[in-house]
């Protein structure tokens, strides 16, 4: 499609190759938006993003080397004006509150899309900062909750990976008994008993998560 003044310009960055052409061909079949560059990587994205300066980028979370959170950031430093719609399997309520406030305007579901993401991009782009019943739910759910520090996050990262007290205590350059503390704030803060249950419930909250 040839664009024209009124064409929306479309960035999109996912590293699944698949999911990436099933985005683009969403976006090339409307008649008032067009693909101007796709990127498999935030580093890409970056480049991509000086080189076309799309009217919205379409940006997953979950990418190899500079995830998008941090392509998110470093996109808005550069250019604060930038429209930035997340399109993510990412649903915990802490995943939705660092992109939004890293600066992405909208939050999008992978489970979810359809013609959503359409309206969604032709919002974001008329200036608007639209909002899921469900994503916003799930943001309200935040709201209630204990926010962990970045020490306590750091903790139950390792417990994650199945570090014991003394091998966290030793990579953060703590005592045992400062890394107990940090473990019963965090368990209180999410509302559990024990290491297993913390684990889970950081994990749903999009507090940490897997390596992929």
């Amino acid at each position: 499609m040839k664009s024209t003044p009124s064409t929306i310009r479309v960035l999109c960055v996912d590293d699944h190759p698949l999911v990436l052409e099933g985005i683009m061909r969403k976006i090339d079949a409307q008649a008032d938006m067009q693909v101007v560059a796709s990127a498999p990587t935030g580093e890409e994205a970056l480049r991509l993003f000086e080189a076309n300066r799309p009217d919205v980028t379409l940006m997953d979370l979950n990418l190899p080397g500079m995830s998008g959170l941090e392509t998110i950031e470093a996109i808005r430093r550069q250019w604060p004006t930038a429209r930035i719609v997340v399109l993510t399997m990412y649903k915990g309520d802490e995943d939705i509150h660092r992109a939004l406030a890293a600066g992405a305007a909208a939050y999008v579901l992978k489970t979810t899309v359809s013609d959503d993401l359409v309206r969604v991009v032709r919002e974001v782009h008329a200036g608007a900062k639209p909002m899921s019943s469900d994503v916003a739910t799930r943001l309200a759910t935040r709201t209630g909750a204990s926010t962990l520090t970045p020490r306590e996050r750091s903790v139950v990262e390792m417990i994650a990976k199945g570090k014991r007290n003394k091998e966290i205590a030793f990579e953060l350059g703590i005592s045992e008994d400062t890394v107990e503390v940090h473990a019963r704030n965090l368990f209180t803060k999410l509302g559990v008993r024990d290491r297993t249950a913390a684990v889970t419930a950081a994990l749903l909250r999009g507090i940490i998560h897997l390596p992929q």
